[in-house]
């Protein structure tokens, strides 16, 4: 399971959701556009849904738990790339079009439920 670390907040998915998602922001990003990111959130962070404001005065990093870059799905990737230009924003999606889960972590974060246990 790979991550992104954003603006003080960690935010894990798995390694092919992640590659795919790495594509459509660092493209947005590269145009100078920011956008809104939003996911399921998992049943450790209270199954929810949680969104974040990404802009590109914000430094971004992609961790990758693997060290292969995965086969690319374009299909999967224009979706994504649509999402991100509509008004709702990049709605992380699994290939199948389902809502993507995935847990944050980090001291900005209010629904993180194992920092105020």
């Amino acid at each position: 399971m790979g991550s992104i670390r954003y603006d003080g907040l960690t935010t894990h998915f798995e390694d092919r959701l992640l590659s795919h998602l790495q594509i459509v922001i660092v493209q947005k990003l590269m145009r100078e556009e920011s956008f809104l990111m939003s996911w399921k959130d998992n049943a450790n962070a209270g199954d929810g849904r949680s969104s974040i404001w990404l802009s590109p005065d914000v430094s971004i990093t992609f961790k990758f738990l693997g060290s292969r870059v995965p086969e690319i799905n374009t299909d999967w990737l224009l979706r994504l790339g649509e999402s991100a230009n509509a008004t709702t924003g990049l709605l992380v999606t699994k290939e199948d079009g389902s809502l993507a889960e995935a847990e944050a972590e980090g001291n900005q974060y209010p629904g993180n439920l194992r920092e105020h246990r």
